[in-house]
């Protein structure tokens, strides 16, 4: 759940958030709701479900690959001929996940009632639209969150801040709040595109899996088969599209600006 930087770029994200995701209870058939199982108390408990799975597994999967994503944000921020920093790697990480709890736990726990009352309203042969959009609506629901946990991780990264609370009151004191929400019309673009086929395809798998089996799934399938979505949906990610977030995210404020706020 989302977020996302580093989570694009690992498989063990796709198959923890998928495997946390499925672990709720599913009806058989794609579309087989009938009209007592989406009253708003039902829908309310789905989303309490996915708003604790989301928010576990964001940050279960942020803390491992938080050092690689460290050094690919450096590396990318280092392209025009700047000294690549190796060390502090898990600098910001406590910050982050501040940021990354919610917007993980708003992504699924938005994601899973939505899709479930799509599903109703779909017919059978559509289900790929409603995943499709619930995906999207859940990726747009947190970006409210992610984006500016993006912006202040990667400066941090970068070395530009001490701190998350010192990035904060930095940035909107010379930028205003808009600078917690640089690049949000690119994330826009570019991340609710991904979140939408990245889980698109992970339900049609499962679907077509479910179906070919004649059985539920277990939970290493799950897993095995969101780290396959995730990874399909990777070859279509442009990497230069992530240089230029890092480069727009991070672009910021100076050390000497910094220094004189």
């Amino acid at each position: 759940m989302h977020a996302k930087s580093s989570q694009k770029d690992s498989p063990a994200l796709d198959a923890l958030t998928f495997k946390m995701h499925s672990s709720q209870k599913e009806p058989n058939k794609v579309a087989s709701f009938s009209a007592g199982e989406n009253k708003p108390s039902d829908l309310l408990r789905v989303f309490y479900e996915g708003f604790i799975a989301g928010g576990f597994a964001g940050v279960v999967v942020e803390a491992a690959l938080y050092p690689i994503d460290t050094i690919k944000t450096r590396l990318q921020a280092a392209q025009g001929g700047g000294k690549i920093i190796l060390k502090d790697l898990y600098s910001g990480l406590a910050g982050n996940l501040a940021g990354v709890l919610p917007a993980s736990a708003i992504f699924v726990g938005v994601y899973e009632p939505t899709k479930q009352k799509l599903l109703k309203s779909f017919p059978e042969n559509l289900s790929a639209v409603a995943h499709l959009t619930a995906g999207a609506i859940g990726g747009a629901a947190s970006s409210l969150v992610r984006v500016p946990t993006e912006v202040i991780k990667q400066r941090l990264q970068t070395g530009q801040f001490a701190s998350a609370p010192d990035a904060v009151r930095l940035i909107v004191a010379k930028e205003g709040f808009k600078g917690l929400y640089v690049g949000y019309g690119s994330f826009l673009l570019r991340d609710l595109p991904f979140d939408a086929i990245q889980f698109c395809i992970y339900e049609q798998i499962r679907i077509g899996y479910r179906l070919a089996a004649r059985r539920d799934l277990n939970d290493p399938e799950n897993a095995i088969i969101g780290a396959f979505a995730g990874r399909c949906n990777n070859w279509s990610y442009n990497y230069s599209s992530g240089c230029d977030k890092n480069k727009i995210n991070g672009s910021g404020i100076s050390k000497s600006v910094q220094r004189d706020l």
